[in-house]
């Protein structure tokens, strides 16, 4: 069957496969980029063929993905954090909510929080505001005077390009330093969680559990 299929062809039948596929994306910055790829692809193979209602139209789509894309890389984001209480209702919605998504990434923390982590009253709990929307949640507990775990550190799907950590983890340091926090510590849950974990600043220290621990010193980045 498809030994009969020709180059160009192919070349459709990517081009089609990558906008299918972008249509999955939770995060609508990857939606863009495999829509624009495969837009793209997708209007060459109607050039090809000579289909100009193939082609032009998905080069129209290829323009517009172009622009929202620059629209979205150039636009200024207003960021600020919002302490709140363990016993925040809004807390205990958020986490019903997105109760799937944080268990991709955090293993049984909401269960966690509500049976174990509620009563701990080391716990520092953030809501991470973006442009007047709710973008993530912070909590760590801290595990001495100068020392906080990272129990989440969670992004909804529609902020996952890294700004919000950026500003928790680089523009926002002062916050934890005048805390008297000097170190963050976490755990990489898994290989996306850890790879953002690198970016953000953390470096690696394996642990005598086979564990790998991920560390930031603040007062060197002062």
């Amino acid at each position: 069957m498809f030994e009969n299929i020709n180059l160009i062809e192919w070349i459709g039948y990517v081009g089609s496969v990558i906008i299918a596929i972008s249509l999955t994306m939770s995060s609508i910055i990857r939606l863009r980029w495999l829509n624009l790829m495969g837009a793209s692809i997708f209007s060459t193979y109607g050039f090809i063929i000579g289909s100009m209602p193939v082609a032009f139209l998905n080069l129209f789509i290829t323009l517009i993905n172009i622009f929202y894309l620059t629209r979205i890389y150039s636009a200024k984001d207003y960021f600020k954090i919002l302490h709140i209480r363990k016993e925040n209702r809004y807390l205990q919605y958020f986490l019903d909510f997105y109760s799937k998504d944080i268990n991709k990434f955090f293993p049984g923390f909401c269960n966690n929080f509500k049976n174990h982590l509620y009563e701990n009253e080391n716990l520092l709990c953030i809501l991470i505001i973006r442009n007047a929307n709710v973008a993530g949640l912070f909590i760590g507990r801290k595990v001495n005077d100068d020392e906080m775990f990272i129990e989440i550190d969670f992004a909804i799907p529609e902020y996952r390009d890294f700004k919000t950590g950026d500003y928790v983890y680089r523009q926002n340091l002062e916050h934890f330093l005048e805390m008297g926090i000097k170190k963050l510590i976490t755990e990489g849950k898994n290989k996306k969680h850890h790879h953002y974990l690198k970016k953000m600043g953390f470096t690696e220290q394996p642990g005598t559990d086979g564990k790998v621990t991920m560390i930031k010193l603040l007062q060197d980045q002062k």
